[in-house]
């Protein structure tokens, strides 16, 4: 959980403004992170729609939190 958001928000910009990596390096980043899923049997999936009723209810969840409330955090 994130406790102080501004912090966060101020690791994430330096982070993306500090980033030289070029879209061939971060494609192949991408497919070796690909090739371990498959590697670890995680990725491609047995069913994709396996506990899809659990992520629709966070969801849910998550999108009826008022926008005023967020801003208060």
């Amino acid at each position: 959980m994130i406790k102080n958001p501004k912090l966060w928000k101020k690791f994430e910009d330096k982070f993306i403004a500090e980033e030289n990596l070029t879209i061939e390096q971060k494609f192949k980043i991408f497919d070796a992170m690909f090739e371990e899923t498959k590697a670890l049997g995680i990725f491609p999936l047995e069913d994709p729609l396996e506990d899809i009723e659990v992520d629709i209810t966070i969801a849910r969840f998550i999108n009826a939190i008022p926008k005023t409330f967020e801003k208060n955090s």
